[in-house]
């Protein structure tokens, strides 16, 4: 799914729209010469330069200049993100960058648009299916979610993935978010401001038959059925059965 994705956008973008002037930014951190390879054939970019790129804040470029940047690094960007991509990204932050007040992805041509997209649920598969540890998923869930302009679709795809691998994942996911809400750390997004977690909150409660179902042929996983008493509590509004975990041994240390 990944590799036909990638194919895709290769292809989409294989032709890269130009730019009319040299790239123009703030030259208190980016030297002039940095500018010109930018702006040169994204293929000579270095990786440095381009995750600087993808994590600087918008209005260090100029506007018009700043969605033609991201098209031309589409392809690179993409596999950063991916499975052989960077260590240390911060999806949530480098994918916002192509939301509504950075790189207006909704707003590209379409067959752009539609070969990004594809690739972003290609990605969300990945995270859920192989292991990859619950906050990097919501991190790169977020990232889509801020790049796109809403969540719901995202949700859906990732609850309509199928086999023992989604399920699994989906279990761990739903355990992740749900603690986060009742433990009152997910008021906001860390990077999506228009984002609204009540979303995940409506949700949740929906794969309940799903984490049921995988607490009853995995009795052992403390996991599954963690997750179903969250989703309880959650609904009963009632807070968290389970102490936060952190600065537990401050409090200890005063009851004592």
């Amino acid at each position: 799914m990944w590799r036909d994705a990638l194919a895709e956008v290769d292809g989409v973008f294989a032709s890269p729209p130009g730019l009319d002037r040299p790239v123009s930014g703030c030259t208190h951190c980016m030297a002039e010469s940095e500018l010109l390879v930018l702006g040169g054939d994204p293929a000579d970019v270095p990786d440095d330069l381009l995750g600087y790129f993808k994590r600087k804040v918008v209005d260090h470029w100029d506007a018009d200049q700043y969605a033609v940047l991201w098209r031309r690094f589409m392809p690179r960007a993409l596999r950063s993100w991916g499975p052989d991509g960077e260590d240390g990204v911060d999806p949530a932050l480098e994918l916002g960058r192509l939301g509504r007040y950075g790189a207006g992805l909704v707003a590209w041509p379409a067959p752009e648009r539609v070969a990004v997209e594809r690739a972003f649920g290609a990605l969300l598969a990945i995270a859920v299916t192989d292991g990859q540890p619950v906050g990097e998923i919501t991190d790169l869930v977020e990232g889509i979610a801020n790049a796109t302009g809403g969540l719901e679709r995202w949700l859906e795809h990732v609850g309509a993935l199928c086999g023992p691998e989604a399920d699994a994942g989906i279990v761990r996911l739903v355990f992740g978010w749900a603690t986060d809400l009742l433990w009152e750390e997910m008021v906001d997004f860390s990077w999506w401001y228009d984002g609204d977690p009540q979303v995940i909150a409506s949700w949740l409660p929906l794969q309940r038959g799903r984490v049921a179902a995988f607490a009853e042929r995995h009795p052992r996983c403390k996991t599954a059925a963690d997750a179903l008493i969250a989703i309880e509590w959650l609904q009963a509004g009632d807070g968290s059965p389970w102490l936060y975990p952190y600065g537990v041994n401050a409090r200890l240390e005063l009851a004592s």
